[in-house]
């Protein structure tokens, strides 16, 4: 017998039982009606047709099947991904190093490329998504760069290249608080790197110059404009305009 009329059969008598005791309203009973003249017709079921009917009611089915998924032992379950075979470590390694030659060729979308089938074939390497990272600031796409950089992190929490390309990313994007913590986590994880320490420099630079969120009207930094002498020069002159005088 057609399965697929059992199926029918078993959502129809399910929608009916709650026509008949789900405290619907009235708009409900009515989509419900509609729902089960559609399934009648697609199917050619009825709820006469007993002989359809399951040992179990639908609603039972679902029970049973959510309860055996939860008690399934923990030892029973699939694991959430095999390692790669040696092939494909190898693959993936031989990917990485032509993506390298393509970055310093400054294709950098050939660059993503070849990381990104690198990432397919060993998606637990935090070097390919740093430097996928890398390729994508290059191509100013800092949030993709911002997302391989927290996925490197993931993988490998003390990969002090990882925060220093978050850092530039995030520099990228004028979130300079943020960059200067991760630059700070970089130096913590390879103190002697000049690179970290003089884009930290330069991050906590443009923190200092960046408007104060207190300091003004919507972007504009009251108390900067107040000090600048260029400002003072100009309101003076305007304020001692004949022109304005008479007004």
């Amino acid at each position: 017998m057609d399965n697929r009329k059992r199926l029918a059969y078993a959502i129809i008598q399910f929608l009916h039982g709650q026509l008949r005791h789900g405290g619907l309203s009235c708009d409900a009973q009515e989509s419900l009606e509609v729902a089960i003249q559609c399934l009648e017709t697609a199917f050619g079921v009825t709820l006469e047709d007993s002989d359809l009917a399951l040992p179990q009611t639908l609603p039972e089915i679902f029970e049973a099947a959510t309860s055996s998924k939860q008690e399934m032992p923990q030892d029973s379950r699939a694991p959430d991904r095999t390692p790669p075979s040696e092939e494909d470590s190898a693959e993936a390694e031989r990917l990485k190093t032509e993506g390298n030659e393509q970055m310093k060729l400054e294709n950098f979308e050939a660059a993503v490329h070849l990381y990104g089938k690198a990432i397919e074939l060993n998606p637990a390497n935090a070097v390919y998504f740093c430097n996928r990272a890398a390729a994508y600031s290059k191509l100013g796409n800092y949030v993709g760069a911002v997302q391989d950089c927290e996925r490197a992190i993931g993988i490998d929490p003390g990969y002090s290249k990882a925060y220093g390309r978050m850092g530039l990313a995030l520099s990228s994007l004028n979130k300079h608080a943020e960059a200067v913590a991760y630059y700070k986590k970089a130096l913590e994880l390879d103190p002697d790197n000049d690179t970290y320490k003089s884009n930290l420099k330069i991050a906590e630079l443009k923190l200092r110059e960046a408007p104060s969120p207190t300091g003004g009207v919507g972007s504009l930094d009251i108390a900067g404009l107040l000090n600048n002498p260029h400002f003072i020069t100009m309101a003076s002159s305007l304020m001692n305009s004949p022109q304005l005088q008479q007004l």
